[in-house]
């Protein structure tokens, strides 16, 4: 897929219905050959919109309007190129604990979690947060997560945590005031609802700050795993991560975690990590497919509003 294509998919893929401005920055990015010109002077993994406009937002960039955007970027690419070569897209969105919910709290307790890709480890807290499914309410503390669930009842009870880690080739510190800036920059233009649960679920880690281990997911994730205490269900977990992660890496990564005791769940896009027979997802939205042990359950949207259960 050419660059120009990728920011034209971003657009209408994941960006439409869910945030105009990034919508129409995509579309204006996909035609201008000037802006395609300086990405593509770029490592791959770092062309992607979400990191380019996190970045520009980060920097103090407009990006409602794209012609200002347009100007922005160019006038100041150097520094715009800089953060680009340090920063990585590590939203680390604590919504999508709301599609994990149902599966984590089937699962023999206690629980030890382990996140693969963990940024700030918000993820690491599902036993710590409120969630609302529809009228259906559950957990009295933190901030609330809204998650509109169809073909299954949702969860009745929290998980049981009792050992929390994270594994992350950049971790970030929950505690550290410019990383939780950063991550308020990913965060799409519109979603105030998402900067404040994310200040929210920064708060609860900073209490709490969860142990994460900067690595590699093949490498050290067989060490930390064997940190996990005894006498809890080792559960590791991933969620749009593996888009990032080459697919002859992928597969190893796969075949050792299949390997681990344990459970995996995986939250990823269909054609990222691929399973046998997956029934139409439900609009043309980008979605991820929810997975117990390789075992495909539900299509859930990226930030954890809504999931369909197949399972």
């Amino acid at each position: 897929m050419t660059l120009a294509a990728s920011y034209a998919e971003f657009a209408t893929r994941e960006a439409r219905g869910t945030s105009p401005a990034y919508e129409r920055l995509s579309l204006a990015v996909s035609r201008d050959d000037e802006l395609l010109a300086l990405l593509a002077t770029l490592p791959p993994h770092k062309r992607q919109p979400n990191l380019l406009f996190g970045v520009v937002r980060l920097l103090g960039g407009p990006v409602h309007d794209p012609v200002a955007f347009r100007e922005f970027t160019v006038a100041n690419w150097p520094a715009v190129e800089a953060e680009l070569h340090t920063r990585a897209t590590q939203t680390n969105e604590p919504g999508r604990c709301a599609v994990l919910l149902p599966v984590l709290a089937a699962l023999p307790q206690p629980l030890a979690l382990l996140e693969v890709g963990a940024s700030a480890g918000l993820c690491l807290y599902p036993d710590r947060y409120a969630y609302r499914y529809g009228e259906h309410a559950l957990g009295a503390d933190g901030p609330v997560l809204d998650c509109a669930v169809t073909g299954t009842a949702p969860p009745t009870r929290l998980p049981e945590v009792v050992w929390r880690a994270g594994l992350d080739l950049h971790p970030l510190d929950v505690t550290d005031p410019a990383d939780v800036d950063w991550l308020d920059a990913l965060i799409w233009p519109e979603h105030e609802h998402r900067r404040a649960r994310l200040r929210a679920a920064a708060a609860v880690a900073a209490a709490e700050p969860p142990l994460l281990v900067r690595g590699d997911l093949v490498d050290d994730l067989p060490a930390l795993a064997a940190r996990a205490p005894a006498g809890a269900t080792l559960v590791v977990f991933h969620t749009s991560v593996l888009y990032l992660v080459p697919p002859r890496r992928r597969e190893a990564f796969t075949e050792l975690v299949r390997g681990l005791p344990g459970h995996w769940i995986s939250n990823e896009a269909a054609e990222v990590l691929a399973h046998d027979a997956l029934p139409e997802p439900p609009g043309e939205t980008l979605h991820n497919v929810l997975a117990l042990d390789g075992r495909p359950l539900a299509w859930t949207r990226s930030h954890g509003q809504a999931m369909t259960w197949f399972g």
